[in-house]
């Protein structure tokens, strides 16, 4: 008897003027987990939903349990036994747990919904895994973490033999993630074939047993966990080696003057912070999530209501109340979620970059579509966004690729003050160094960054200077001449806790 619960067999997959599969491998064991990484646009989505029954492959074969299957029907996949927990999670918010795990296979007598029998059966899966979670419990009330567990019961309920997780840690905190992983090494203990999918290399190291790579569509190798090392797997990605994750720092322009002041600023999160950025600096905004970093972006930018406090911006006050009033002021943000804050995913490219600006591209009453073209290809050329033209649909495009349209929108606004909320969030290791690179070109181009970022590695190796977010205050600033460490920022991240305890 085999020890392979699925194989993917020289599977082949083509969209118009896209090859997005190529004759793909994987071969998962029963009760492993199994990381498959990639770039952007690698094919491991593409793979994905041949397996979950989403798309028909062109060619090749799906061996599961040893039955050979040319392609199959999302119906189909998921009596086989093939799940996915997607990153953006599917529920249904106001229906209680029970009722989502069981939703459309509800137990009735007669006419009459069994909810006696509903509430049993769920409480004896979710005994299963281990979770103390009240079936009565509205799904909208539960955290992402626990709305993520509901989706795990609901394909246990089904009779999961393989259940894929997409980027499933992407939106939980630390304490979230060590809950996540004990559920997924029970479901491995219990038979459960994963396939973790995820640009967090460190976490694969944590969780997963073997890991594949794919690179263009292409099978590139699978590995033992424990005979790789993240420099090789990196390398497999990208296709080169990439011995520095970070670009050499760009030297700030003006380490005397301030471009923006922050003073004593409240909100309803916020408490009397201050703190001033130079011209042309890279800014880090470090702190636990929960924090207020997020909060102080959004306060600047003109979405939170500030209750007092002042923004200076080269030295004289400004008011601002909306966004529109901060974008006048050439400071902008781009959002943590970019899919739903920065990006309309059903317009263009060109839609995308051009739709902020068009108060500047337009001639007298009409738009000027002649220099819409040209400014939109000019940013496509610039920040080497790939796609296949300027009217491609940007839900489209890869994470990074997402992101750089974003930055694009508010280059051409003439942004001085970019505010970047979790820049690579979501971004494969080869996107995220383009993403450094040109942060790095913002600098040497005298604008100025605020970064907010839960990646410890990220805040250390790109920021000039770091500030320390606890409670909705600052707790601490480490300068350019201070060594900026993990230590020194999770010391600071939690002080006002510290000393609300003693």
């Amino acid at each position: 008897m085999s020890e392979y619960i699925l194989r993917v067999e020289n599977v082949s997959k083509s969209f118009p003027g896209v090859n997005a599969l190529c004759k793909v491998h994987l071969d998962i064991k029963k009760g492993e987990i199994h990381a498959l990484i990639g770039e952007n646009g690698a094919g491991k989505s593409t793979l994905m939903k041949v397996l979950t029954g989403v798309n028909k492959p062109d060619s090749g074969s799906i061996f599961l349990s040893e039955k050979e299957y040319n392609q199959f029907d999302i119906a189909e996949a998921k009596s086989l036994g093939i799940s996915m927990v997607y990153q953006e999670i599917h529920d249904i918010p106001f229906l209680t747990v029970a009722e989502n795990i069981f939703f459309g296979r509800e137990y009735k007598k007669g006419i009459f919904m069994d909810y006696k029998k509903l509430y049993e059966e769920t409480k004896g899966i979710l005994d299963v895994l281990g979770i103390k979670l009240n079936p009565y419990t509205a799904v909208k009330n539960l955290s992402i973490a626990f709305r993520q567990i509901v989706e795990i019961a609901k394909a246990l309920s089904k009779g999961v033999k393989v259940l894929i997780m997409d980027e499933p840690t992407a939106p939980l905190t630390n304490d979230e993630v060590d809950i996540l992983f004990k559920l997924i090494r029970k479901l491995k203990n219990e038979g459960v074939s994963i396939i973790y999918i995820s640009h967090r290399l460190e976490e694969i190291f944590q969780i997963c047993d073997r890991v594949t790579v794919l690179r263009d569509g292409n099978y590139v190798a699978t590995k033992e966990i424990t005979q790789t090392n993240k420099d090789e797997l990196i390398k497999l990605m990208v296709g080169r080696d990439l011995t520095n994750q970070y670009p050499e720092r760009v030297p700030v322009i003006d380490t005397d003057t301030s471009i923006l002041k922050i003073e004593k600023v409240f909100t309803h999160k916020l408490k009397d912070v201050t703190f001033e950025l130079r011209k042309g600096e890279i800014l880090g905004i470090g702190g636990l999530v929960g924090s207020g970093r997020t909060e102080l972006l959004r306060a600047i930018f003109g979405c939170d209501k500030k209750l007092s406090g002042k923004i200076f911006l080269k030295g004289k006050e400004i008011t601002i109340k909306t966004p529109r009033n901060a974008i006048s002021n050439r400071i902008v943000l781009i959002p943590e979620d970019r899919k739903k804050q920065g990006l309309l995913l059903k317009m263009s490219v060109k839609d995308n970059i051009s739709f902020p600006n068009l108060k500047e591209l337009k001639k007298f009453l009409f738009l000027d579509n002649k220099k819409i073209k040209r400014v939109v290809g000019e940013y496509i050329e610039k920040l080497k966004i790939k796609t296949p033209n300027e009217n491609q649909l940007i839900r489209n495009l890869s994470g990074g690729n997402q992101q750089k349209v974003v930055i694009s929108k508010w280059l051409v606004a003439n942004a001085e003050i970019i505010m970047f909320d979790e820049p690579t969030r979501g971004i494969d290791v080869g996107a995220k160094y383009e993403i450094y690179n040109l942060m790095n070109q913002l600098k040497r181009e005298g604008k100025s960054i605020i970064m907010v970022t839960s990646d410890m590695p990220e805040l250390i190796g790109m920021s000039d200077r770091v500030i320390v977010m606890c409670d909705g205050k600052i707790s601490g600033t480490i300068n350019d001449n201070d060594v900026i460490s993990q230590e020194k920022i999770l010391g600071l991240a939690s002080d006002f806790n510290s000393k609300r305890v003693s």
